[in-house]
């Protein structure tokens, strides 16, 4: 394939980020800057909160207001769970998945992070990097987030001084250091309430010369974060009107997980192993001439195979892992259940389901010093380590490593239902 037809899907123009930080960094300023200062917000909002800033004896205009969503919430002065919001500049637009910084909302940055390009951790300038910082570095780390960016936010309380900046960036670095994904760290001195360096350069950091972080949202490049290498698209749906016009119509409808299709294309289906070739990719939009991550599509093959949901239709050259023997990190999510040894579950892997039992809790990862603790099995509400699985049924799998969303899974408890645990295979 040549590099021009390369370009035209990996400059994707949606970039879907996190913010991360401890409870006061500032987190929901920043994003109300972002949105304000790019035009972003609706009038009657901006003057909403400027009125209730103003009830509230505020100084400033409070810009947290604007992404801090429910009032109860606010007056008790926690946020909990995840929410997207979403924007667009002229360049690109963008979903944020704003997860809350508590310890105890390790789950609720591993879900609003799993789809994320780009994660920015928020660092208090004046406390510098804290065991929450780490934290944070670590879970977009095991998410494989490639780009990260270092927001060392209230420079204005620091009195805008390079070194104190120098100081956390560096200290950060040492402990990025022993982790293995990030491929790219960008760090920006900013002060979300006054403004600096989020939209607009700062005139009181003359000394830094990076850009501002919405520049750098615009322009961080992602198209190698998709694997387009492994063709796979696991069947969500087999798409089969009944209608006289239609009547022979046949096709397996899903999400491209990776790689590339193209009519004409040899693809084989697994687990049964036929294979075939693609007649036809249709979407939305009418016919395409290729279909790549992630986009939905439905494939049309030449031939008459029994496909149903729950397979994968991968191309003969590079063929995901087939087995019952997984092993995996996970997180584990729920209050209620633990996980033990012997411990059973659905698991879900794209869209096929089977029954899985835990054959060997291996260890538990000590988030702060990233040391493993083998002397305490048993998983608790955001614990994070190792274990292996044997599932009921084999599994069609890549390493999380190469791609996230043939090499990630749920497992759900089997008598409330519950999502207990997030997974990605080694």
């Amino acid at each position: 394939m040549s590099d021009q037809s390369h370009d035209g899907y990996l400059d994707m123009d949606l970039l879907r980020f996190t913010t991360a930080g401890s409870v006061d960094d500032g987190k929901s300023t920043l994003i109300g800057r972002l949105l304000y200062d790019s035009k972003n917000t609706f009038e009657d909002q901006m003057e909403a909160v400027e009125r209730s800033s103003k009830q509230r004896g505020d100084e400033h205009v409070n810009l947290a207001l604007l992404t801090d969503g429910l009032r109860a919430e606010r007056e008790q002065g926690i946020t909990i769970d995840v929410a997207y919001r979403y924007f667009a500049t002229p360049k690109r637009k963008f979903i944020i998945a704003d997860t809350p910084g508590h310890i105890q909302y390790t789950r609720n940055m591993v879900t609003g992070a799993s789809t994320a390009n780009l994660a920015i951790i928020l660092v208090d300038a004046r406390h510098g990097v804290i065991e929450q910082t780490c934290r944070h570095a670590f879970i977009a780390d095991l998410l494989r987030i490639r780009h990260v960016v270092i927001a060392v936010n209230k420079m204005d309380l620091v009195e805008y001084s390079e070194e104190v900046f120098n100081k956390i960036v560096s200290h950060f670095q040492e402990f990025a250091s022993r982790l293995d994904n990030i491929v790219d760290m960008t760090a920006i001195p900013i002060s979300a309430l006054n403004g600096d360096n989020v939209v607009e350069k700062s005139v009181n950091m003359p000394w830094y010369h990076g850009p501002d972080l919405l520049y750098h949202l615009e322009n961080v490049y992602i198209g190698s974060d998709h694997n387009h290498v492994d063709a796979r698209l696991p069947v969500q749906w087999v798409i089969r009107p009944h209608s006289d016009e239609h009547h022979d119509f046949r096709g397996y409808a899903g999400r491209v997980a990776g790689g590339v299709f193209k009519p004409g294309d040899e693809v084989v289906v697994q687990p049964s192993g036929f294979s075939s070739r693609i007649r036809s990719i249709e979407s939305a939009d009418g016919p395409l001439e290729e279909a790549y991550a992630p986009l939905s599509v439905a494939l049309t093959l030449e031939d008459n195979i029994d496909i149903g949901r729950g397979d994968m239709i991968v191309k003969p050259n590079n063929m995901p892992n087939k087995g019952q023997e997984i092993e995996a990190m996970i997180c584990w999510f729920s209050d209620r259940k633990t996980l033990q040894n012997r411990g059973r579950f659905h698991l879900r892997h794209t869209t096929n389901e089977v029954k899985a039992v835990v054959t060997e809790v291996r260890y538990k990862i000590n988030i702060n010093t990233l040391h493993k603790i083998e002397d305490d099995l048993e998983f608790r509400l955001n614990d994070i380590g190792r274990i292996s699985l044997r599932t009921s049924a084999p599994l069609m799998y890549d390493g999380y490593r190469r791609n996230r969303t043939t090499g990630s899974f749920i497992l759900i408890d089997e008598q409330t239902n519950e999502t207990v645990a997030a997974g990605m295979i080694l």
